[in-house]
């Protein structure tokens, strides 16, 4: 099974931890059952013959998890900080980029967003990404089931969707603003010759990586951001791009990061977005599968949250915990924690999960366990790092700016 796992590496820079080796062993069992194959070494010798094969099992271990406006608040800041963009531009398209674009509900959101503030369609472009074909179909399909509408605010729902037999259908009007295409963040050659994206939006997708991918994905979206633009990631992953050569860009709640030592409010002039507010964006991160951390196409693989224990079952908790939280019930993922650090004894990842559950909910505790968690590992990377940044959201820029250095260095470590 090892060597099923170098491939999926290979592939898609997927690493097993994140979503944990029992899940890939019963996906690839699944597909030599389907073939009629007795041992991993058969399905190994079809893998590296077949990239159908290859393309279906990375179908089948990577989990699709995405509905229309996931943290409502990153496309909040998107249309405010679009529209700025557009009525200092005149001339020329403002361009944005999802990637990994999933089944479509991301960039959907984002032509909707638009749509809304009557921007006629020829004054933006959306490309929209994935390295699946079977989700890009879907995603051109766009016909969706309840799960792709989550939250009590659907009116968009009932203006831009017909009921069918099969499910939502989205109208051709916001259809038409998307365009799709199949690529690879992790090729070298991504989107070569397309121009760079004022926006791009590439959410719950570093956390499935090792760390060594991760900068890979961050260089080739560094390298499509234009100077001032704007990067929305998930909230776990806001450590990750601060790592690498990102700052955040002051937008609460928006998980939204500018390339580092851009002028933090910049003239709005072609390839420039700049945000109007000053307060430093509060961090969330959950998202996370069975590792450190929280999605391939918008699915659920560094938050080193949670990486497994001793004890399966502690780790499941933590789990269970993570999944609730970006749910969004907070409640019931901060009860679970509790009562895993009463049961099993504080640990750091269990500390650090409970801090970010209480800052995702504006509770003022999150300070006290992210100070708990590092109270247990002082080198804990990403507590080190939403340490400092909700101090400087709270104006202790100095203590701040210690937290900050601290984080750098437990990053040159590992």
């Amino acid at each position: 099974m090892n060597q099923v796992e170098a491939l999926l590496r290979n592939e898609i820079g997927l690493d097993a931890a994140s979503i944990g080796s029992t899940t890939i062993e019963r996906a690839a069992r699944l597909r030599m059952k389907l073939h009629g194959l007795k041992s991993i070494e058969e399905y190994r010798r079809l893998l590296s013959s077949s990239r159908e094969e290859r393309e279906e099992l990375v179908e089948a271990v990577v989990v699709n998890e995405t509905w229309f406006f996931r943290h409502r608040d990153s496309f909040t800041a998107f249309t405010r900080i679009a529209l700025e963009w557009l009525g200092q531009n005149p001339v020329g398209p403002l361009r944005a980029l999802s990637v990994p674009c999933s089944t479509g509900e991301e960039p959907y959101s984002m032509a909707m967003c638009l749509l809304d503030t009557n921007i006629p369609p020829e004054r933006f472009n959306i490309d929209a990404v994935d390295v699946s074909a079977r989700s890009l179909a879907a995603a051109r399909l766009a016909i969706y089931g309840k799960n792709a509408f989550r939250g009590k605010d659907l009116a968009y729902r009932d203006k831009y969707f017909l009921p069918g037999k099969r499910g939502h259908v989205l109208n051709d009007a916001v259809r038409s603003c998307v365009r799709f295409q199949q690529d690879n963040l992790l090729t070298g050659r991504f989107l070569l010759s397309r121009d760079p994206y004022h926006f791009i939006f590439c959410r719950n997708v570093l956390i499935y990586f090792d760390r060594h991918t991760q900068r890979k994905v961050i260089e080739a979206l560094h390298a499509k951001l234009s100077p001032s633009g704007l990067l929305f990631v998930g909230p776990a992953e806001v450590p990750i791009v601060l790592d690498n050569g990102f700052e955040p860009a002051n937008l609460d709640m928006a998980f939204a990061c500018r390339k580092a030592g851009q002028i933090a409010r910049p003239k709005l002039r072609e390839g420039r977005a700049a945000p109007a507010r000053t307060k430093p964006a509060p961090p969330t991160p959950f998202t996370q599968p069975k590792q450190p951390t929280s999605a391939l196409n918008g699915r659920q693989p560094h938050a080193e949250i949670s990486a497994p224990g001793p004890d399966p079952e502690a780790a499941t908790d933590l789990e269970t915990a993570r999944k609730l939280a970006d749910a969004g019930n907070l409640s019931e993922a901060a009860t679970i924690c509790e009562t895993h650090i009463r049961q099993q004894g504080p640990t750091a990842q269990a500390c650090f999960l409970l801090g970010l559950v209480h800052d995702a909910g504006g509770d003022p505790r999150a300070a006290d366990y992210y100070r708990k968690a590092l109270y247990l590992d002082p080198e804990h990377h990403d507590a080190l790092w939403h340490m400092a940044l909700l101090l400087k959201k709270n104006g202790q820029d100095a203590e701040a700016s210690g937290f900050r250095r601290r984080a750098e260095r437990a990053q040159k470590k590992t």
